[in-house]
């Protein structure tokens, strides 16, 4: 029959949450840092007074709140796969997941729904003060919102402050540990700063791209300086934390550590492969493009450092595709050296007073403006691929975590998520890209005043009765 063609039960529920974890988290990626900017930008609106902040404020807040809306209808579908999908794992985990994900609703979730509305529509409508501590307040959200979903993620790489129970369930021994587990805080800045480069490279290429049609519009000259002014000064930020995060994983994930590098023996004064062919079943990488010493060197500090090889550790403790994660990890640390050097590049132009002038220089910005979606993208690939083929690192297997499932129904939901996703959230996209087609303009649209304000209970009058006052308060401007 056709259903005996389809990949095992778990196979399809891994590409499933994949699909789904991968297209949810553009979203926040993007939004985290719009948040923040967003927040930047009514400050300096409200410190200077110079219109053009608040031109360009409304100008994103609208791209933000398509943008935080998919988000959020994208993230649902995944809580609900922890039921469907992965029942053993949410039973097993609960009693230490739960409470974490119950901290980000009731800290970050309700903050941020609770003073979106202000911050989406109540410019004009509340005070200048109200309005920036709502939008300040939905920025704080979404950061809140990072701690504890990386909190939680993190203590699946490196599980601590638990008991194993005799039905084989992890219990909260100590919450602290839990929480700020050994890998959690330097991926939390990786991923932070991630999202605020991601950030960067859009705003920097809408900026771009309108700065290359019109010269002379301020504010897309503005947003273009102010994101190479945060790719200058996160990029190089990102690949600190990136170093400090890949140094906990040599040492609770050594494993993942030799599958992104390739190494295969164990060796000291290891060399830095460029590029090469990981081969499972020779156990080598094959066509090697390497630099003699520099793996030590970035890994250990020392040119003599010793780094463990894949074959110091049983087969099935390995990550299951070494490719997946040699390559992945490869492709994030080369955008990665890209947007470092756009940054510096922004710099010396600037400096030169060329920065609005180079085409070239910003038709680069253009091209970069996926480039941070990308490597979030890939860094997470490394990540998880990497942590196979474990769901709780060394303490609960993948294969163990799945629910009692048959292959067709996961393949089934598998084909309505593909195709549902592409429909709504291409939609979404499409409408996002005719939102930032538009070049930024002064006075750009806001909440117009002479519509009565809806709130709960109250229903606007007769469009007649709503002519007739307008045209009495014209009479007395006249008069």
């Amino acid at each position: 029959m056709l259903w005996d063609a389809l990949p095992d039960a778990l196979l399809l529920a891994r590409i499933q949450f994949a699909f789904t974890v991968t297209f949810h988290f553009l979203f926040p990626a993007f939004t985290i840092g719009l948040a923040s900017y967003l927040a930047v930008l009514e400050g300096l609106w409200l410190w200077t007074k110079r219109e053009a902040y608040l031109d360009i404020f409304r100008y994103w807040l609208k791209v933000f709140a398509v943008n935080f809306a998919m988000g959020v209808v994208s993230g649902i579908v995944l809580s609900y796969q922890f039921g469907t999908n992965w029942s053993v794992f949410a039973d097993r985990t609960g009693p230490v997941l739960g409470p974490v994900m119950g901290y980000e609703v009731l800290t970050a979730f309700f903050l941020e729904a609770g003073f979106l509305g202000v911050m989406l529509f109540g410019l004009g409508r509340v005070g200048k003060g109200l309005h920036f501590a709502a939008t300040s307040l939905v920025a704080i959200g979404t950061l809140i919102s990072g701690f504890w979903i990386l909190s939680a993620n993190s203590w699946m790489q490196t599980p601590a402050g638990y008991t194993i129970g005799p039905d084989g369930r992890f219990l909260p021994e100590d919450w602290w540990a839990i929480i700020f587990n050994p890998s959690f805080p330097f991926r939390y800045l990786h991923t932070i700063t991630g999202a605020y480069l991601t950030t960067a490279m859009i705003v920097g290429a809408v900026g771009a791209f309108h700065v290359l049609r019109d010269r002379r519009n301020e504010r897309a000259r503005l947003m273009f300086s102010m994101a190479m002014w945060m790719a200058a000064a996160v990029a190089p930020a990102q690949a600190v934390f990136g170093d400090m995060q890949g140094l906990w994983a040599l040492h609770y994930q050594p494993q993942k550590v030799a599958a992104m590098e390739g190494h295969w023996e164990t060796q000291r004064g290891a060399p830095l492969i460029l590029f090469g062919i990981p081969d499972m079943e020779r156990e080598e990488t094959r066509l090697r493009v390497e630099i003699p010493y520099l793996g030590s060197l970035i890994l250990r500090h020392s040119l003599d450092g010793e780094i463990r090889g894949l074959k110091d550790f049983p087969r099935d403790a390995r990550p299951t595709n070494v490719p997946l994660v040699f390559w992945s990890f490869r492709i994030m640390v080369g955008i990665g050296c890209l947007m470092i050097a756009l940054g510096m590049v922004s710099l010396w132009l600037r400096w030169r007073g060329r920065l609005y002038d180079t085409p070239w220089f910003q038709r680069w910005a253009v091209a970069m403006a996926p480039s941070g979606l990308i490597a979030v993208t890939f860094g997470w690939i490394t990540t998880e691929a990497g942590r196979q083929p474990y769901t709780v690192y060394g303490l609960m297997r993948t294969a163990e975590s799945v629910s009692p499932i048959a292959a067709p129904a996961v393949a089934a939901s598998l084909a309505a998520f593909v195709v549902v996703y592409f429909c709504v959230f291409g939609a979404g996209m499409w409408y996002l890209f005719r939102l930032v087609g538009n070049p930024p303009l002064p006075h750009e649209e806001g909440p117009r005043e002479d519509q009565p304000i809806r709130t709960g209970g109250i229903t606007p009058g007769h469009p007649a009765q709503r002519q007739a006052r307008q045209a009495e308060k014209q009479a007395e401007k006249v008069s």
